[in-house]
């Protein structure tokens, strides 16, 4: 089993998940600080890079640091060794220690934070609050001999190919006769050049997501037993994946927001929150968004919600709310950092996966900068 892994690789198996492309104009995500080519050998997972976070990395040998938050976030016009972004970044450059962020991305993929969050209040019948972006779906037609049928189709489901909602590997199959004629210059797997060659073949279909296309016609190149496979890829008018901030769900049985803050409360262990909106309400539609939400706070009531779940609200954004009949509770930025284990679990298995021995830890250093006394 190899154990050599680059930055570079680790950083494209987790966009596989994770996709740059997925991440807002403004934001500033992906290697912050580093060598795509340097090797890997301990990674940690942290919401955020602080002094305290880089010398626990330290103390543990890690030369990967992979964080929610970005460690450059707004432009830098100097690197002042004795302010804290400057002492941050001369001791990741000291002990050859890169750093990869997935801030808004991760936000907005299916199973990141907002996903985890919504899932660790037991929301349910989720759906985007903020949609942004649409994934363009495709029909993949695939023309196989009958002998290698299960091949090609185990190669093409095992990476996500014939997903359709909550079903996967979906295939519709047609048998037929395929024929062709061998040029001097072919070397056929069937029949001789110059022959016109009759097979008995399968007509595979499926459909598959914009982000597997490519992968998709590498794999069905590499398992076809044809020189030349035979493959159509049709682009449809199927309603795709949504992809856009924060969630919008029900609760599995109503609750006073009372009760529902108190769950909030228990779900991630805070010492204390905020609450806007009288305690006795009865609420059954919670819509939440990790981090900074307030602005959305409009388009969380448009949808129904009884109640918003974000952080850091500023005094007149809940003056609003409150005015719109809309209760928030604020249970802080940090909240975020439960994108960790699951950062954590998501990389345990793609190395897995890849046969790489890689090992990756959590952070045990706590970035909430606020205290309730």
């Amino acid at each position: 089993m190899t154990k050599s892994i680059t930055v570079g690789k680790v950083i494209e198996l987790f966009e596989e998940w994770v996709p740059k492309k997925l991440a807002s104009d403004w934001d500033n995500v992906g290697l912050q600080i580093g060598n795509f080519k340097t090797p890997v050998h301990k990674i940690l997972i942290t919401l955020d890079v602080t002094e305290a976070v880089v010398k626990e990395a330290i103390e543990a040998n890690v030369n990967l640091i992979i964080s929610h938050h970005p460690l450059l976030f707004r432009p830098l016009k100097q690197i002042n060794l004795n302010q804290p972004k400057g002492k941050i970044i001369n001791l990741l450059i000291k002990h050859d220690i890169s750093v990869y962020s997935a801030h808004t991305n991760l936000d907005i993929v299916q199973g990141g934070v907002n996903d985890l969050i919504a899932d660790k209040l037991n929301l349910e019948k989720t759906r985007v609050l903020i949609p942004e972006s649409e994934e363009k779906m495709y029909k993949l037609h695939v023309y196989v001999p009958e002998s290698h049928q299960e091949i090609v189709d185990q190669s093409l489901t095992k990476i996500g190919v014939g997903q359709m909602g909550n079903y996967k590997e979906c295939s519709f199959r047609i048998k037929g006769l395929g024929t062709f004629t061998p040029n001097q210059s072919a070397h056929p797997f069937l029949g001789r050049q110059g022959v016109r060659e009759e097979v008995k073949e399968v007509k595979l279909e499926y459909m598959l997501p914009d982000k597997l296309r490519s992968k998709a016609i590498q794999e069905l190149v590499k398992s076809h037993p044809y020189e030349e496979p035979a493959f159509d890829l049709i682009e449809l008018a199927n309603e795709g994946k949504i992809y856009g901030l924060g969630r919008i769900g029900i609760l599995p049985e109503e609750m006073t927001l009372k009760e529902l803050t108190l769950h909030v409360k228990e779900a991630f262990q805070l010492t204390g929150l905020r609450v806007v909106g009288s305690l006795n309400q009865k609420v059954k539609k919670v819509a939440v968004i990790g981090g900074s939400g307030e602005k959305y706070y409009q388009q969380a009531k448009n949808l129904g919600a009884d109640v918003y779940i974000t952080g850091d609200v500023s005094f007149h954004f809940a003056q609003d709310a409150e005015a719109i009949g809309l209760s928030i509770i604020d249970p802080g930025h940090h909240i975020e950092a439960i994108m960790i284990t699951a950062i954590h679990e998501y990389l345990h298995q793609r190395f897995k996966d890849e046969g790489k021995r890689i090992e990756v830890i959590e952070s045990k250093i706590s970035t909430e900068p606020f205290q309730f006394l």
